[in-house]
């Protein structure tokens, strides 16, 4: 009877994962708009939103959890390192718009390297309390395609420079550098899946 009174604890690593879908799927929307479907602009910032939504759930969960399965502060940074990401696609979109400059085939790439990564980042948080050593490796590759993604800039900055035009140039490098960033923030959340199971080996 005892196990009636014990408090609500709610699945907090569920709604962690529930959160990379979302940043899956708009990441999907990304690398579509990225490969020159326009269209697919309003579903990048619709995933954004639903993200937010499902970030500002798993905040209120964490404190109405009676326990949790990993630190709290570590489930809360995974959760705001990864709202990041999908932040800057939507901001390089809207940035992109407000220049009407319209992506190539660096960026989709680029785009395309980020997208593998998250799903890499998605499936460490599947395994997090149950397999480390493969939510680690997950992390490892998530990391060694952010590198693509780093590779991929220095191509294409390297190629901007032969751009004549002032305006393309400068909107180019900015949009290279807006990508480049996202990649960083994929490294970010990696490397806290990495603290987060070395804290709790």
């Amino acid at each position: 009877m005892k196990h009636w009174f014990l408090p609500h604890s709610p699945d907090v690593l569920a709604t962690l994962r529930e959160q990379g879908r979302v940043t899956v799927e708009g990441l999907e929307a990304f690398l579509e708009w990225s490969s020159g479907n326009g269209d697919r602009a309003l579903a990048v910032r619709d995933a954004e939103h639903s993200a937010d939504a499902v970030r500002r759930r798993l905040q209120q969960e964490l404190r109405e959890a009676f326990s949790v399965p990993l630190d709290a502060e570590d489930i809360y940074t995974l959760s705001e390192r990864l709202d990041a990401v999908l932040n800057g696609a939507k901001n390089a979109v809207r940035e992109a718009e407000v220049m009407t400059m319209l992506p190539d085939a660096h960026l989709a790439a680029m785009a395309a390297a980020i997208l593998i990564g998250v799903r890499h980042l998605v499936t460490a948080f599947e395994v997090l309390t149950r397999d480390p050593n493969a939510a680690t490796a997950e992390a490892n590759a998530a990391i060694n395609v952010s590198r693509d993604v780093e590779k991929r800039y220095r191509i294409a900055m390297s190629e901007a420079l032969n751009l004549t035009d002032t305006r393309e140039l400068f909107g180019r490098r900015e949009l290279y550098r807006r990508y480049a960033r996202i990649g960083d923030q994929v490294v970010s959340v990696a490397e806290r899946v990495w603290y987060t199971l070395v804290k709790h080996s």
